[in-house]
């Protein structure tokens, strides 16, 4: 409505309120020479027989006791389902690890068959809460790939480790947050064996010449260091050793997998192992997770090269 509205005063005199324009919704209304802005502000008004300035109220409310009690709720549920969402993210943490390990030998392997050379994954742990690089420890895995310039095994019997002058890099360094090389568990391998607890077991016995863990304790897998272990970073000019990869698993031109890669104890050729297993743990900072039930085991067959991973 426009120009203007009439309403009755206090003392029943007439008034004019002046407006270019006034629009009213439905819970708007003028009483007494006052306007108000919803019914509940309204009947109060009139129940008191007085003038009420316009207020904008809700009905309902909290009270302090109320509130309290939500939040004291809140922070009980918070308590209850916190190792809920900690087990969660540690199992989303192996889970992610293991596809990158995955990814890491299928590189590899990929490389050494379609280059028709030799290729070398290191592995290494290393403590997270150290500022530097390569000091062994608990909490970070660190991966390599490197590959032999002229496909040639580069190291001979007489070797104590890979001439890093003869090796290229293949791909970057690659860095594993939140876990751990451990010492699973081992399948039974019950047929089909597609579960963790059915899955293959490491062999040939021992299973710890079979797999990666424990790679700074005791008992560690593999049970030797390599006799010929490389280092990071390699080239040319020989550059300084960031890192030194003890633990090693080697790929021949065919996609056949080694571990150690070459000679053992008292200089014995290591067969080609039927399957390699890596178990993966969750961390949080150095602390290994031997509570949570987040198992990750990763397999590569030794003559067929094929990776699969196993989740409990």
């Amino acid at each position: 409505m426009s120009g203007r509205v009439r309403v009755q005063g206090q003392r029943g005199h007439l008034r004019s309120i002046e407006r270019q324009s006034l629009v009213f919704s439905p819970d708007v209304r003028l009483v007494r020479g006052r306007l108000f802005t919803d019914r509940h502000s309204l009947a109060q008004c009139k129940r008191a027989g007085a003038p009420c300035r316009a207020v904008a109220s809700r009905e309902g409310g909290f009270t302090l006791l109320e509130l309290l009690i939500v939040i004291s709720i809140i922070g009980i549920l918070l308590v209850l389902i916190g190792p809920a969402f900690t087990s969660l993210k540690g199992g989303t943490d192996v889970t992610s690890a293991a596809y990158t390990i995955k990814g890491v030998l299928d590189t590899a392997r990929t490389y050494a068959k379609a280059n028709n050379t030799y290729t070398w994954v290191g592995f290494y742990e290393e403590d997270v809460s150290s500022g530097t690089p390569g000091t062994a420890g608990t909490g970070r895995v660190v991966m390599s790939i490197v590959a032999s310039k002229d496909g040639t095994k580069v190291y001979d019997a007489n070797s104590t480790s890979i001439d890093p002058t003869r090796l290229i890099q293949v791909g970057k360094l690659v860095k594993i947050e939140n876990i751990h090389l451990g010492l699973l568990p081992l399948g039974t391998g019950t047929p089909p064996g597609d579960t963790f607890d059915s899955r293959p077991s490491p062999t040939p016995a021992p299973a710890n010449d079979s797999r990666f863990g424990e790679l700074n304790g005791s008992p560690t897998a593999p049970t030797t260091n390599s006799q010929y272990p490389f280092q990071y970073p390699v080239g040319s000019s020989v550059p300084p050793a960031q890192y030194t990869f003890q633990k090693t698993l080697q790929f021949n031109p065919r996609g056949e997998s080694n571990i150690n890669s070459g000679l053992g104890v008292g200089n014995v050729p290591y067969d080609v192992k039927r399957i390699v297993e890596v178990g993966l743990q969750a961390t949080h900072g150095t602390q290994v997770d031997t509570i949570s039930p987040n198992l990750v085991a990763v397999q590569i067959t030794g003559f067929g090269g094929n990776v699969k991973i196993y989740r409990r």
